[in-house]
Formats: structure tokens, sequence, C-alpha cells
């Protein structure tokens, strides 16, 4: 609910603080004071259509900001989307510049007029001549009705939905898997050749690199062989060979064993030495007594390590790569050849989710209308309560039977129609002419309605317009039923509907330093008493119209 506002320059106000609370507030003053001026304040606060000629003359900016309390999640989410800070209370802050510029800010951060605007409507409704009128937006029409019925509606709805889910995601699988198949049928052919090219090379995982280290070894096998035959020349042949020399060396050594320790600690250490060398040396003669140089397996190692390098080049880079690639194309190659039958089990059961869907949203809709019936019959009787003796409200079900169109929320377009006068059309809630007859019309939607519309706030502008006497105070007593869930606020110039006021505020026009001046002043109990009877009296207070304006409060407190 909002809990504050302060306006600064803001046409006829200077500057104005006021404070709001829960329940119903009510405003009054003489014609002229200013009271609609508070409520356009409201409304550009929350939105609507900024004009430089709110700027109070010779000011350079207006500035009006608004503080208001929410747990409506969809506020809090849209908020989170759009990296707002969610504190509360809430601080709205609209300044409309002389120059023509305007900017808005919620908690600080600088947002567009159209996304405050969208914000603020789920906060507030102002009834009456501005924009803030939710409930003749057709959008939200079918939304108020599920809510009014949503015990015997919520079932079917949540099953619609799931359904519709269900369909849409089906259809979107088949309309992927019949584009895919036609794709991976033209490229079937080039599927399979790219396959067999890969399969008949009878690839082997880490061939690329064994064959590579074997082509190292054939290319430079002369230089191999020269290289371990001089070694072994050197260790094992020649007139001193190593083998040889350490062999005489060791034999030395062992002659000094029993004479000294030392000696025979060295002795141990070369003869390892000694059997080490005497084995490489070996191996030096087996590797070079097995060295080949076959031209023939030079030229097969290098046109194979040609084909699996092309192979390469052309499926990934490396033989992991092109191992994936044909496993892709195998996927590939097996879903083309079923996709024909996984085609015809998906529009299968498509078709038994369409069916399932019509038929739950036809469902749904005679639940809509039979709830349509029971809100038709609640607002028809508050409008004749209203003083709308020729007033009839219809919800109208738009869609007509061959012109099918399933969403999530069934098969129906629903928007609210009424005709206020006898012999007229029924028509969209939005084209009544009157601002009064529209509060007025919102005022029976709302008291029908109830709890099922969650904005808190309600501002009721030219609400008396046309009615007085028994109307006003039955107006006056719905006010405050709806006060009693919502926070409601209300311009009124009727002491019947003013009485009924939880919180009376009366709005004055003074002169202040040669300059016109509007001030709100919340009143006490005698204040109220007064301004009722002024009301009731006009300017001339009597202790009768006192006395009377005491009854009117008297009675509305019943």
């Amino acid at each position: 609910m909002i809990s504050h506002i302060d306006i600064r320059d803001f046409a006829l106000i200077h500057r104005l603080s006021l404070d709001f609370y829960q329940g119903f507030h009510v405003i009054t003053g003489e014609t002229g004071a200013g009271k609609s001026i508070l409520i356009e304040a409201v409304s550009l606060a929350l939105g609507s259509r900024a004009d430089t000629s709110f700027v109070r003359t010779g000011c350079e900016k207006a500035v009006i900001e608004l503080t208001a309390d929410t747990e409506n999640p969809e506020i809090i989410a849209l908020l989170r989307e759009n990296g707002i800070e969610t504190a509360q209370p809430m601080v709205f802050t609209r300044e409309i510049f002389a120059s023509g510029k305007s900017v808005c800010r919620i908690n600080g951060t600088m947002v567009s007029v159209t996304f405050l605007n969208t914000l603020c409507r789920k906060l507030a409704d102002i009834h009456g001549q501005y924009d803030h009128q939710s409930l003749l937006n057709p959008e939200r029409h079918m939304d108020l009705l599920d809510r009014y019925g949503e015990g015997m509606i919520g079932e079917e709805k949540a099953r619609t939905a799931e359904l519709f889910r269900a369909y849409i995601k089906t259809k979107r699988e088949l309309s992927e898997l019949r584009k895919n198949a036609a794709e991976r049928e033209r490229q079937r052919d080039f599927m399979q050749f790219e396959w067999q090219e890969i399969d008949g090379a009878a690839l082997s995982e880490g061939e690329d690199e064994e064959l590579e280290s074997r082509l190292l070894v054939l290319q430079n096998g002369e230089r191999i062989y020269e290289s371990l035959s001089r070694a072994y020349e050197l260790f094992s042949e020649g007139e001193t060979p190593c083998v040889d020399m350490l062999g005489r060396g060791l034999a030395c050594l062992r002659e000094a064993e029993s004479f000294s320790a030392d000696a025979a600690a060295i002795s141990r250490d070369v003869e390892s030495s000694y059997y080490a060398l005497k084995d490489a040396a070996s191996e030096i003669r087996r590797l070079r007594d097995d060295m080949t140089f076959s031209q023939e397996e030079l030229d097969q190692t290098q046109e194979r390590l040609d084909v699996i390098n092309r192979l390469k080049r052309k499926y990934g880079g490396s033989l992991e790569e092109v191992f994936a690639y044909k496993e892709r194309l195998e996927r590939d190659l097996e879903l083309t050849e079923s996709s024909e039958a996984l085609q015809k089990e998906l529009a299968g059961t498509l078709k038994k989710y369409k069916e399932g869907l019509l038929a739950s949203s036809r469902r749904l809709s005679d639940l809509r209308k039979e709830a349509a019936k029971r809100i038709e019959e609640r607002v028809n009787a508050e409008l004749e309560e209203l003083n709308f003796k020729d007033a009839e409200f219809r919800v109208h079900f738009g869609q007509k039977e061959g012109e099918i169109v399933l969403t999530e929320h069934g098969m129906d377009q629903i928007e609210f129609l009424i005709r206020s006068n006898k012999g007229e059309t029924l028509k969209p809630l939005a084209k009544v002419a009157s601002g009064g007859e529209i509060s007025r019309i919102m005022l029976a939607l709302k008291t029908a309605i109830g709890d099922c519309d969650r904005i808190p706030t309600l501002i009721f502008d030219e609400i008396d317009t046309g009615i007085s006497g028994i109307a006003a105070s039955v107006v006056g007593r719905k006010l405050r039923s709806i006060a009693e869930n919502h926070q409601v606020i209300c311009i009124t110039h009727l002491a019947q509907i003013a009485a009924f006021g939880a919180h009376h505020y009366r709005i004055e026009k003074n002169e202040e330093k040669e300059r016109t001046a509007t001030t709100v002043t919340l009143l006490d109990k005698e204040e109220t008493v007064r301004e009722i009877a002024r009301l009731l009296g006009g300017m001339n207070i009597t202790e009768t119209t006192l006395e009377s304006a005491r009854e009117l409060l008297s009675f509305s407190e019943k």
C-alpha cells in the first residue's frame, strides 16, 4: 500500500508531505481547491504521462516522491529481473522539468516510464479520468474471472496448462525431427561415403604415433647402423676394447681385495659396471644385426601415414576426433533410418495431446461460463444498488467454434462488457465515457470480485458525479467494505460518502506571499465533524448542520 507522498512545486502545490494508512481515506475540499491535483500527482508517480504544465510557475522542476510497501511476488520478481533494489519500503520518484525532460526512479535506480507504469499497475488502481485503471485492460479479465471461480476452475486450468506445455513440446520435437530428417536425407549419401572412408582405413588407437616413430627409424637406418657398429667396436672389438680393458682392471682390483677393504668396495662397483657394459655391448650388437633397410617398408609406412594425416585434416585434427566424427555419422545415419517411424510415433502422441487439450479447454470454458453467470449476477446487483437502474454487465466469450486458438489458458478470449443506459449496446469497459460512471462501475466490480483482485491500493475520483442521497450512502458503505481488505483513497464532494472515511483529509487553496498554494490537512475527530457539516450546509456552518454531521457520522459507523 501507499504509505507516504512528498510533492514539491507541482501545479498549485508548493510543498506537501502526506502520510497514508490502511483503510478508507476521504479527501474533501471546496471546488477548485486542487483535489484532483493530488490524485494527478499520485498518478504521475505511478507512471502516467507527464506534462510540463504541471511544473509550478517559475520553478525549474516538479518532484513527486511516493513511498509504498508491497509483498506482491510479481513486483519483487520484476525488480530483480531488472537489477533494481527490492528493499522495503519502495520509493518511486518522478521529476518533471520545465524544459520537457522527465525522470523516473525506483529505489534510486533510473527506469523508463513504461517500466514504471507496468510495475505500478500491480500496486494501485486509479479510477476516474486517469490511466491506471487495471480493470479496463481486457488482458486482466480472464485472470479475474478465474480467481473468482478458482474453487471449481483451478484444477481444470492447471490440467489445461500442463497439456498445452506437453502439446507444444511434442509439436516442437516433431517439427525439429522433420526439419532435421529432410536435411539428413539430403546428406545421407555423403554421410555414408564419409563413414565408409573412415571405416575402410581400419584405424587403430595410437597408430599414427607408432608409425611416425617407425618412419623416423627407417629414414635414418644407415646412420643408426653405423653408430651402433662404432659403439660395439669400441666396447668389444678392436685393439683395446673397453670390455676387455675393464675386465683386466677388475682382475687387478681382485688381487688387492684380501689386503684392503677399500679396494674390495671399489672392486664390487667395477664388477657391476663390467657386467652392465658387457650386457650393453651384446644388446648393441643385437640391434645392429637386426637392422634392415627395406625401401618397401619405408614406402608403405609413409603411405599409411599420408592416409591417416589426410583423415585427421579432414575430420578433426587428431585420431580421437576422427573416431568421434565416425560415431556422430553412425548416429545420424541411424536416425535417418529410424526417422520415419519416430515421426509417426510423435505425430500420434501430438494428436492425443491436442485432443486432450481441446477437451480440457472445453471443460474449462464451461466452468468459466458458470462462474461468469455468478459474477454477472453479483455485479448487476451491485450496479443497481449504485443507482444504475438500467445498467447491464456481461462477461463476453469472444471465440467461436471453428476459430479455436488453443493456449495455456484454454480456448477462451474474455472481455467484460457494460451498458449503463437502456437502449445502448454492450460496450467494453474502456468505452464508458463518464469518469463518474467508470468509477462507480469499477466500485461495483471491486465489490463483487472482492479479494480476487490483488491490487492493494484503490483510488477513486469523480465517483460521486450524478448521485446523491441514498445512492451516495450506498457508495460510501461499499467503499468502506472494500477498505477492509484494501487501502482506499477517495475524493468526494458528498457528506454521505465522506462520513464513512476512517481517515479524513481537507484540501484547501490559500494565498502565500502573493501566490496561490494548495495544502492538505489530516483532520481530527472534531475537525471531521465541521468538514462534514460544511459539505452538508456550505460555508455557513450552524449548530443544526453540526448536529446533522454528527448524526451522519454516527449512522456510518453502524
